[in-house]
């Protein structure tokens, strides 16, 4: 018999019919057993986007939104009806979404190269768009710290080019930015990477985890700073790019470009250790936890939107 690349079988059909356990879900390590639901299958939500990314969970309305780049619109789940429809055209080539301490949606936006925040009357507040009075290269993922500060990172994707934004010219270094929440000034707080990407804090906010080109990084948090930056995982044959943790210290990574095998969702240990897979047919860009008890992975990749429950519970807020 041939050997089957793991969770490729998932994929044969059309999984109307999915034997438990579910083949696109692998365990790697036995501790993820306790991770995951044996009784449960990876379900193609929908489909018909272009590059999905920056989902966030609404649990107050029940709906998840996320972006879809190229083509200049941010969707909208809805838990109670599972249809899809435009929550926002144009979007600015929206790319990563949050909320804040008031639960407000607080956005990257590649057109425009800036950070806004969705008021609750649907006004839109700029938060920040320049630095040393030059344009932001072109903001990819935020996170909102319990002290509600935003963080940000700028590594510039959305300008490489005419598909995600309008191609232009970086005028200043690729950092991860943090902007207070008293004086609303954004100023760098890592200006050692290559390209910041994805990133998250640990629980507790102990430790800052920060996407890079074939990596992960892990920083120690001296009070408010990164301190003590280095590899956590290498991400060969591939890369990442979303990143959450669960509750209990894990990270999760979105796993795309090493195809079969590897592209969709890892999960990692808080030492590194890999602890198993969930295998999608698609590049993987982003994901995040919802639904009722954070226990449900909603995970935009390439033109689907997929979502699984597990027993592990996301840390984010509100």
């Amino acid at each position: 018999m041939t050997a089957q690349t793991p969770g490729a079988r998932a994929w044969d059909t059309d999984r109307t019919i999915v034997r438990f356990p579910d083949p696109a879900i692998e365990i790697v390590d036995e501790r993820f057993r306790a991770l995951v639901v044996e009784h449960e299958v990876v379900d193609r939500l929908w489909t018909g986007g272009r590059w999905l990314e920056g989902p966030v969970w609404f649990g107050d309305g029940r709906y998840l939104l996320f972006s879809d780049i190229p083509n200049d619109r941010m969707m909208c789940w809805s838990e109670v009806t599972g249809q899809v429809t435009v929550f926002r055209q144009p979007s600015n080539n929206s790319n990563g979404n949050t909320r804040d301490l008031q639960g407000r949606l607080v956005t990257c936006e590649h057109l425009t190269r800036r950070v806004t925040r969705t008021e609750h009357d649907g006004t839109i507040t700029v938060l920040m768009d320049s630095f040393e009075g030059k344009p932001l290269n072109a903001p990819n993922d935020v996170v909102v710290h319990p002290d509600g500060s935003v963080w940000f990172t700028d590594p510039g994707w959305g300008i490489e080019g005419n598909y995600e934004g309008d191609k232009a010219v970086k005028e200043i270094p690729r950092y991860v930015f943090r902007i207070d929440p008293g004086t609303g000034t954004g100023v760098p707080v890592i200006t050692g990477m290559d390209r910041p990407n994805g990133l998250c804090f640990s629980p507790g906010e102990s430790r800052l985890y920060v996407v890079d080109v074939g990596h992960i990084r892990v920083f120690d948090m001296d009070g408010g700073t990164p301190v003590n930056g280095r590899v956590f995982v290498e991400m060969s044959p591939g890369q990442s790019d979303g990143i959450r943790t669960d509750r209990d210290g894990n990270l999760w990574s979105a796993a795309g470009l090493g195809g079969a095998g590897f592209d969709g969702v890892h999960c990692y240990s808080p030492d590194g250790d890999l602890l198993g897979r969930i295998h999608l047919p698609e590049t993987c860009a982003n994901f995040c936890f919802g639904g009722a008890k954070k226990n449900r992975l909603f995970i935009t990749a390439s033109r689907s939107l997929y979502s699984v429950f597990t027993e592990a519970q996301g840390t984010q807020h509100p």
